[in-house]
């Protein structure tokens, strides 16, 4: 990874430490990963990690990892702020997840988002903005210019201590067609957050509470016609323009793919621990009575599992790699090819973590290491959860596979 001395235009602030490089954030994260593992069952009850871990958080610098220099932040690359996220999932699934999906918007903002815009949301220092996909509520033109934003969205994952939401509301534009999403975001006065999480299978401690607004006035530019899985870059995109990296120039649409990839494999590493833990303390169930370090069939289960988190850390490796190389290229260079054959690599990402811990880790660490609260139980829990979400099991499993045989051949979908 590169550094880069950071020289902030006239006007803008230096970040809090501005000798702070990506080697030590990382480094940061993993003295704090292991504090995690004790307190999952507190953050699973509270719903969302402590207010002294958020503080922890914010003075590592981890809230302004991807956040612009131009703003206060260390505009450091996506491979280090997803190895801190891979660290924090791995102590902790919860907060890596509440943590890394709170935090990572800045990426997409900055490069989404006109300067006027950027100018003021991220003037809080500190950029924590859940959002969701999937369209709700709705936006109405308000008589003196930009628009009124009424509705309720689930799933806002860091919605404890976030400083900004983005969401989608739905814009009637034309009575004789249906309605449109609409991009948007609001600052942390716009919006509410429900008490409405901690009852799902796993994740229970993501922080992903419904966020309610109601009837919240936000300027024309702090609003788009788009989707966020459907923005395409341009060689003028915003981030383009405004920034120093050319991160905030790349594809939104595997950018979030590799998010998920990086959190199943920090999730299933937590589970490898505590099954070298086993390893080590517990005997075989079975005669010889052994150590289960000792005996060839823990032996074989582990190596399963161990190859299958390597390849697939290997792989996401490769694929963060591949989105910065195509970033360095330039915004043209995401051709829907491009962004839809990250998204596979990601896909097998999950599927070599999943398998890991659901063939074979958590079968064979034994009834009293999978009853409920402990550690491997946890992670199958939260794996499971994430199974169950949306850009994995529809855009992964699904949709990637028909968009980039479609962007390879160059199929073009028609109306029938």
């Amino acid at each position: 990874m590169t550094v880069t001395a950071i020289v902030p235009p006239n006007g803008y602030p230096l970040p809090p430490e501005p000798e702070l490089t990506p080697a030590e954030v990382i480094a940061r994260a993993e003295a704090i990963a292991p504090t995690l593992v004790a307190r999952q069952a507190e953050v699973e009850e509270r719903t969302y990690y402590a207010a002294d871990v958020h503080e922890a958080f914010s003075k590592a610098g981890f809230y302004r990892i991807l956040v612009p220099r131009r703003y206060g932040g260390y505009e450091f690359d996506i491979q280090t702020f997803m190895r801190v996220v891979r660290t924090l999932a791995r102590g902790c699934p919860s907060t890596g997840w509440m943590f890394c999906l709170g935090a990572v918007h800045s990426v997409f903002a900055a490069t989404v988002f006109s300067e006027r815009a950027q100018d003021e949301i991220f003037s809080v220092g500190d950029f924590i903005c859940p959002a969701t996909v999937m369209p709700g509520g709705t936006a109405q033109p308000h008589p003196d210019g930009g628009w009124v934003i009424n509705g309720k969205w689930g799933y806002c994952s860091g919605a404890p201590y976030a400083t900004h939401f983005i969401g989608h509301a739905l814009v009637t534009r034309d009575e004789d067609q249906p309605p449109e999403p609409m991009l948007f975001i609001v600052p942390r006065d716009k919006f509410r957050r429900l008490d409405d999480w901690g009852q799902q299978l796993g994740l229970k401690g993501s922080g992903s509470h419904s966020i309610v607004i109601e009837d919240a006035h936000i300027p024309d530019h702090y609003a788009l016609d788009t989707h966020m899985s459907m923005y395409t870059v341009s060689d003028q995109t915003p981030g383009v323009s405004l920034h120093i990296s050319p991160q905030y120039g790349g594809g939104p649409l595997s950018f979030m793919m590799l998010e998920a990839a990086c959190l199943a494999v920090g999730i299933a590493h937590g589970a490898l621990d505590e099954y070298e833990h086993l390893m080590q303390s517990r005997t075989t169930s079975f005669p010889p009575i052994v150590g289960r370090a000792e005996d060839p069939d823990f032996q074989r289960w582990y190596g399963e599992a161990t190859g299958k988190l390597a390849a697939a850390e290997a792989a996401v490796e490769g694929a963060i790699q591949q989105w910065q190389d195509l970033c360095a290229q330039g915004p043209a260079a995401f051709t829907k090819q491009a962004e839809w054959r990250l998204a596979t690599i990601c896909r097998e990402v999950v599927r070599l973590s999943w398998t890991a811990v659901e063939q074979y880790l958590f079968p064979t660490a034994g009834s009293s290491s999978v009853s409920r609260g402990q550690r491997i139980e946890r992670v199958w829990r939260d794996l499971s959860m994430l199974q169950s979400h949306a850009g994995v099991s529809v855009v992964l499993q699904t949709m990637a596979n028909r968009e980039l045989a479609k962007a390879r051949f160059g199929i073009v979908d028609t109306e029938h």
